[in-house]
């Protein structure tokens, strides 16, 4: 394909001669570095620019920028650009777009990757809609900015200057202009110590010293917690900044990272297979796999092994959520220096073995993987070996991820899906009878690879010698049914984004308990009771209702004729309200009561014998009991959170089953535990609410607290996310109402919910007989 210059003059027979001088030098620039597919590219994108009617310095700014942007990021950003650029022409000047284009080859060459080139892009588009008047001045110091910033610092720099002055326009422009001392004082904070785009080239050569030979190295956004780089496609992928690190500098840190990267690719010929491994025993594996590269680097480099030794070695606090982590800190600077100790004897004697064997194993990955299961195996026996999550977070900043040390197997479920496994690999659930539960199973204990998973029909009880009947068959040897990942996004307050499919929502079966207990909560509340029936008989809908006094009714009242005509006899002006309608009063409403379940539940409620969960239990039991009477649909779901990757929600009554025993004995089952990620349960309780037929729909939340989780340190992010998902439900018609028992909740529930949708209950051992009355007063 042969891309010539005469094809497209003719859009540029308008244009200034200053111009279409220089066209022609600037295109035959173009066509040194593009390839044919670029460079036409590049031409239809300044077509449609002079199509575009914003003048012809627009296009002249086009034509001189995109290919140094093509040149430092690859032709495929040149759509992108010319995307970005329509969208923009609807939303302000062409003197602007032309900005950006300028602006663009410094961004490709600061940034030094197409991903972030087209964060830069998504950047530029959303503070055109926020803050128009500070994009001229931000891009006119775009040199600036990106010298000290990183994208996500540049955004997080942008985002305040949005918010804060958008009411204050003088103050916006002098902010984008960093002519005003809160826009310095935020590009201090937002400031990283260690760019990546500055060490690049220092981090190449010194690879290609130690190895002869060259490495792929690519910025990554690294802003969020727990990111580790990684390697993809033999690309090293580094954080695009770093901060110093005690005594240890960015660019030491870089070096370190990198080195271990290269490592990686030079030392390892084949991946280890991850067939029938846990996480955990990958994890363990992955710590000796790391360790051996570096030993084979250290043989020829003896200076990396100091290099790594320094971070292996640094003074850290042991305030760690798990003693494994220390251990295996510990365990892995051992490996690195022989003459260390850890203190735990396993752990000395599994590093002894390694420094005796690793000089015959150094090429075989295979050491590393038994050593690994070895090492796995010292903590599984004291059972000391804690999740996955807990153990990422091991202290060891220059290591990377791993992901290139595994091989997995891949199956594209798309083109293969169950039916083409032979019958032979199928796993198949069969529900028996008692009597084939008792008389044909062979292997009670069977593991999760069982071809046939048999499930007894019936809650099968063995009885003891005494005659009294003990747990039942399933309870014993079942697992507990666990529904397919729910992922939701969760709001990040701090760059005003969606972080997408964050939170991770799994169904779990409610434990049963005794429904007669649920009983005496009613006998035990008998004045409520009563209330509650009052509350009915207000509520209930009245059927066909005859309305009066209409002037275009469905009929005429004959009283009201009559009473017209004698009016008009006597010469008086007569009532023209003479018709009447029937009307069918009807409640349209379905509700979802979700509870709070978090382990403060657990405590004992302010002035009172009982427990909070006791309490709301109660509560529950009584609104339940209340709309269950009017007739309205409704369901009681519960919810509780270990991390964003394990949001556990109960279902105790569905929208399609009866308030009956066996919701009854669910909700007595019900217990507290773990922490409260609410936004993730409010978003998974609509999506639930949002499939029923009625029109108007309430979510009634009770907690006892404001949202908390153990992997989430600033208090102020998931209050932000709960409100936004409350706003996100709002928005499609669903009503969230919170019942607080949190005394000191004032400071953060308004904010939550808004003005009006919130009840903060002082006395707690009230909320049995205040919440069936809310309910009225929400309802009516």
């Amino acid at each position: 394909m042969t891309i010539s210059l005469d094809d497209y003059l003719d859009c540029f027979a308008k244009a200034p001669p200053e111009l279409i001088e220089t066209i022609e030098p600037v295109f035959h620039d173009a066509a040194r570095v593009m390839s044919p597919a670029g460079l036409s590219d590049y031409m239809e994108g300044a077509r449609g620019l002079c199509n575009l009617g914003r003048g012809y310095d627009l296009v002249f700014a086009w034509l001189e920028n995109i290919p140094l942007v093509a040149k430092e990021c690859g032709e495929d950003v040149i759509r992108d650009c010319l995307t970005a650029a329509m969208k923009l022409s609807s939303m302000t000047s062409g003197e602007v777009i032309a900005l950006l284009f300028s602006s663009l080859p410094t961004a490709a060459r600061r940034l030094g990757d197409p991903e972030l080139l087209r964060g830069y892009l998504a950047l530029i588009h959303s503070l055109s809609a926020r803050a128009a008047r500070g994009l001229r001045p931000m891009l006119s110091n775009i040199d600036e900015l990106l010298s000290k910033l990183t994208l996500s610092g540049l955004r997080r720099w942008a985002t305040f200057g949005a918010e804060a002055y958008r009411r204050d326009l003088p103050n916006l422009t002098r902010y984008f202009a960093l002519e005003s001392a809160d826009s310095r004082k935020v590009l201090q904070q937002e400031r990283r110590g260690t760019l990546f785009i500055d060490t690049h080239r220092k981090l190449n050569f010194y690879l290609r010293a130690l190895w002869g030979r060259d490495f792929f190295l690519r910025p990554t956004a690294a802003d969020h917690e727990g990111f580790r780089p990684y390697i993809e496609h033999h690309v090293l992928h580094l954080p695009d900044a770093l901060d110093d690190l005690a005594d240890v500098s960015g660019l030491e840190l870089y070096r370190a990272m990198a080195a271990h990267q290269a490592a990686h690719i030079q030392y390892s010929d084949n991946a280890i297979s991850s067939e029938q491994l846990t996480p955990a025993q990958m994890f363990f594996i992955g710590l000796v796999e790391d360790a051996r590269v570096e030993w084979v680097a250290a043989q020829a480099f003896p200076g990396l092994s100091k290099l790594w030794g320094r971070l292996l070695t640094l003074d850290r606090p042991d305030d760690v959520e798990h003693e494994t982590i220390l251990w295996l800190e510990r365990f892995a600077a051992l490996l690195n220096d022989p003459a260390a100790e850890t203190g735990h004897a396993a752990l000395d004697a599994l590093g002894a073995t390694f420094h005796v064997g690793i000089e015959r194993n150094a090429a075989d990955s295979r050491f590393s993987w038994s050593l690994g299961l070895e090492l796995y195996h010292v903590f599984a026996a004291t059972r000391d070996v804690p999740s996955l999550r807990i153990l990422n977070t091991i202290r060891i900043p220059y290591r990377d991820d791993n992901r290139m040390v595994w091989a997995f197997e891949e199956f594209d479920w798309r083109a293969h899906g169950a039916e083409y496994f032979p019958a032979s690999q199928r796993q198949v659930r069969k529900y028996v009878s008692v009597m084939e539960m008792a008389h044909e199973v062979d292997a009670e204990l069977a593991g999760d690879d069982a071809q046939e998973i048999w499930v007894c029909k019936d809650e099968f009880r063995p009885y003891e010698d005494a005659g009294e009947a003990t747990t039942s068959f399933n309870a014993m040897w079942g697992k507990e049914p666990i529904s397919a990942p729910f992922h939701y996004n969760e709001w990040d307050y701090q760059v005003q984004l969606h972080r997408p499919d964050w939170t991770t929502v799994y169904e779990r079966r409610a434990t049963r308990g005794d429904p007669a207990r649920v009983d005496d909560i009613l006998a035990d509340h008998r004045p409520v009771v009563r209330r509650i029936r009052q509350i009915i008989d207000l509520l209930t809908p009245a059927g066909v209702v005859r309305v009066r006094g209409m002037e275009d009714g469905d009929e005429i009242d004959l009283n009201a004729a009559v009473d017209a005509m004698i009016a008009i006899r006597m010469g008086a002006q007569p009532n023209t309200r003479i018709t009447m309608r029937n009307v069918v009063h009807s409640r349209d409403l379905a509700v979802t009561v979700l509870l709070d379940l978090s382990e403060s539940t657990n405590d004992p409620a302010r002035g009172s014998d009982k427990t909070v969960l006791d309490l709301t239990r109660e509560a529950a039991t009584l609104v339940a009991t209340a709309i269950a009477g009017i007739g309205d649909p409704f369901a009681i779901h519960g919810f509780v959170s270990d991390g964003r990757h394990d949001v556990h929600y109960y279902r105790f009554k569905n929208f399609d089953q009866r308030f009956d025993d066996e919701a009854k004995a669910r909700l007595d089952g019900m217990r507290g535990g773990l922490s409260t990620r609410m936004g993730a349960a409010l978003r998974h309780a609509g999506q639930e609410l949002l499939k029923q037929p009625e029109r108007r729909k309430l979510i009634l939340l009770v907690t006892d607290g404001e949202p908390a989780d153990i992997d989430e340190r600033d208090p102020q992010h998931l209050r932000h996310d709960t409100r936004k998902s409350v706003e996100e439900l709002a928005s499609r018609g669903v009503t969230t109402y919170c019942l607080t028992l949190d005394p000191n909740a004032d400071s953060y529930v308004k904010r939550i919910f808004g003005e009006n949708n919130y009840t903060i209950v002082d006395h707690v051992e009230r909320l049995p007989e205040k919440l069936p009355n809310l309910f009225a007063s929400l309802t009516h």
